[in-house]
């Protein structure tokens, strides 16, 4: 029997999620209409300012938060495909529509009102992944598995990447990269991202840094040797030949010691050898596969290969492919460029505005650099500057206390779920809730680049509110069902 029909599905409801997510709403609230507070304004439901806005953004929150929960949990899983198709023709059809906002074309206008569909993308691929992820006898086996769900996911964050001009929507995605290895993806993927990343700054941070003998930059040479240790690592690992790593180690030793006798007499390129001795030990590690039998090493030589073209390729992607106000941003965080006045105004405003708020902060509505708009984008992006401020370290405190909860809870929620669909939804859900908080809190501390994505509940905006709500409450109503799914 259905929990509807054997009583109330308020009953089976998660109250304690609610409750918190409630609480970030409510307090959220509160911080954009001290974000957009000016002295002029008597109410916070003065619907001519952004608080009032928001307000209607809530009450439209609630009201879609209950639909869900009355719809037949069933319905999420036989429409997943169906959403999804038409997400992905509503994200091609919306940079043809769209007008340019900061050189972003990914808001629809509705009469008074605009959406951003990319917001409500992330649910629906949720529901694709879940619903593909969840079918009969489906495992992570091989990287073959992975194949469909990273088309899932890749698609629309390729169009919000390219046609969009969307880059900290696009990353979203990468929170799925969580999920997958929860389903049994190897862990060496996620630490090939990670390598990816590392390599990427290593070679855009000391590029330009010429070595102070022979020729080549820092960066390179610091990616290949880092290369190098990796691969011996991996076959000394898989091939326990004796004195093996004391060889290997020696030997590059040897090849450096000598360049940099010759070096004395004719200029050597140090960069253009370390690609060499990469190349030579990725030989090395294919013979020593083939020969053995150890296939599994022959991904490790192919990893090196890749990553040596990569390093090769991170400057054009630097230089050609990112716009140039993100490459400034990375610059400043790098610490390649000090730009207070541009690209650093942000980050340097935001540091000053929290750092302002001492142990107790200023107020309530009695931040000084947020009612005098020095922090852009105050009440969006830049909202965990208002609680900073006004509210201080202890408040800053309790609101990621009160968000770490919330997320401990949604993986609470997963574990507990017997539907293989529910639970990968689940875990999709609660990866990106602590995608978005750790980015947008980095961002905002001056830790990560500033890729601008809100904070959930907290950020002014109807999409990113909606978006969030669409995520959680379906996932609610699908928790509700667990002790019917068992009957």
């Amino acid at each position: 029997m259905r929990a509807s029909r054997s009583g109330n599905i308020l009953q089976h409801v998660d109250w304690p999620t609610i409750g918190m997510f409630l609480v970030l709403v409510i307090f959220g609230w509160m911080n954009i209409y001290g974000a957009s507070y000016t002295y002029d304004q008597t109410s916070i439901f003065d619907f001519a300012n952004r608080a009032g806005k928001q307000f209607v953004w809530i009450l439209g929150a609630l009201g879609l938060g209950g639909i869900l929960l009355m719809i037949d949990y069933k319905t999420y899983d036989m429409l997943a495909y169906i959403a999804y198709g038409v997400m992905l023709a509503l994200l091609l059809v919306t940079p043809f529509v769209a007008h340019d906002i900061k050189g972003s074309l990914s808001w629809i206008s509705l009469g008074p009102v605009s959406l951003q569909p990319a917001e409500f993308a992330k649910c629906i691929v949720a529901l694709a992944v879940a619903k593909y992820m969840s079918q009969y006898e489906y495992k992570v086996r091989s990287w073959r598995d992975l194949i469909i769900p990273f088309v899932l996911i890749g698609v629309p964050a390729l169009i919000i990447m390219v046609l969009q001009k969307e880059t900290g929507s696009a990353l979203v995605f990468a929170a799925f990269l969580l999920v997958f290895y929860r389903q049994g993806m190897s862990g060496y993927v996620l630490l090939s991202g990670i390598a990816a990343v590392a390599l990427f700054i290593i070679s855009i941070r000391w590029g330009g840094t010429a070595l102070p003998f022979g020729s080549g930059n820092v960066g390179i040479l610091t990616c290949m040797l880092l290369l190098m240790i990796v691969e011996i690592f991996f076959v000394c690992r898989d091939h326990k030949m004796k004195y093996q790593p004391l060889i290997l180690c020696g030997s590059v030793a040897v090849i450096y010691g000598i360049a940099l006798i010759v070096n004395i007499w004719w200029t050597v390129p140090f960069g253009w050898l370390s690609v060499g001795i990469v190349g030579a030990l990725a030989i090395y590690i294919v013979v020593v596969s083939l020969y053995f039998r150890k296939y599994a090493l022959l991904i490790v030589a192919v990893f090196s290969l890749a990553c040596v073209g990569y390093t090769q390729a991170c400057d054009f992607v630097f230089n050609k492919v990112l716009q140039p106000h993100q490459r400034i941003r990375i610059e400043v965080l790098l610490g390649m460029k000090e730009d207070p006045a541009g690209a650093g105004y942000n980050v340097n405003q935001a540091r000053i505005a929290i750092g302002s708020g001492r142990f107790l902060g200023k107020g309530y509505k009695n931040g000084t650099q947020t009612n005098m708009q020095f922090v852009p984008e105050q009440d969006t992006d830049f909202i965990f500057c208002t609680v900073g401020e006004e509210w201080g370290f202890v408040g800053s405190v309790a609101v990621l206390v009160v968000y770490l909860l919330f997320i401990l809870r949604l993986f609470h929620i997963a574990e507990r779920q017997k539907s293989i669909f529910t639970q990968i939804y689940a875990y999709s859900v609660a990866s990106i809730f602590l995608f978005h908080l750790t980015i947008n809190v980095g961002m905002v501390l001056g830790l990560l680049p500033i890729i601008g994505i809100p904070l959930p509940f907290f950020s002014y905006g109807g999409s990113s509110l909606w978006g969030f709500t669409l995520l959680l409450f379906i996932l609610l109503r699908l928790d509700a069902a667990r002790m019917e799914q068992l009957r």
